[in-house]
């Protein structure tokens, strides 16, 4: 989660001056916010998240304490391919999460029937990342979505619009899971050099290899934008 910091600050003459910080992860925030008061300069100080709503210092450190022992920090990475011939697709979640401390990363595919088109099984794709996330308990958190299906996350976030019927379908379906689960989106559409192990996975669920696989990361982590 990440948060903006707002504060009146009080100069030796007096005057009152509203600062703010650039965007922060929350642990982070809360310890500038910390140092800004030992100044004893600080007359107000709030804190913003993505989603404009606003926070006190108490109610934002509880927050954090809640969901220490829930699964956070989430990036969620999704992928679809399909086949042609057979008439189905293949679909790959890789979610990189935060719990008790310790970075997990998620990987897990599926194969699927009944649909149309590579651009239905980006869709699909989508579709399974959130399913994943709400098996793993992600709830009322922001969560970063990346794959390299344009389409999809530009639709999603309302940059472009969607003129087909059935592609429309996914979308209201999506929308409401994830107003549903409180997650509170945001969307990097990325390359497919950047999404390979999403792209893996739906390419493996094609071949008829299914993954579900939870490993504990080393606490620097890996690089997740390679």
């Amino acid at each position: 989660m990440d948060v903006i910091i707002q504060w009146t600050y009080i100069t030796p003459k007096k005057q009152e001056v509203i600062l703010t910080s650039d965007l922060l992860p929350v642990e982070k925030a809360l310890l500038l916010a910390e140092d800004f008061e030992k100044t004893g300069r600080v007359k107000e100080l709030t804190f913003i998240d993505r989603r404009n709503t606003e926070w006190t210092k108490k109610e934002l450190a509880k927050l954090l304490q809640e969901i220490e022992t829930e699964p956070h920090d989430i990036i969620a990475y999704f992928d679809g391919g399909f086949d042609n011939e057979t008439l189905e697709a293949g679909v790959g979640a890789v979610v990189y999460y935060q719990q008790n401390h310790q970075p997990y990363r998620l990987r897990v595919n599926r194969r699927l029937g009944q649909l149309t088109s590579n651009n239905e099984a980006e869709y699909a794709a989508f579709w399974f990342v959130v399913q994943t996330l709400e098996e793993l308990g992600v709830h009322h958190l922001p969560v970063v979505f990346r794959g390299d299906s344009h389409v999809v996350l530009n639709q999603l976030s309302g940059v472009w619009p969607c003129f087909e019927k059935e592609h429309n379908a996914w979308l209201d379906r999506i929308e409401e899971k994830l107003k549903e689960l409180g997650i509170q989106p945001i969307y990097e559409p990325i390359s497919r050099k950047q999404n390979k192990e999403a792209d893996q996975l739906a390419r493996q669920a094609l071949e008829g290899k299914m993954i579900a696989s939870t490993i504990e990361l080393a606490r620097k982590g890996i690089d997740k934008d390679e």
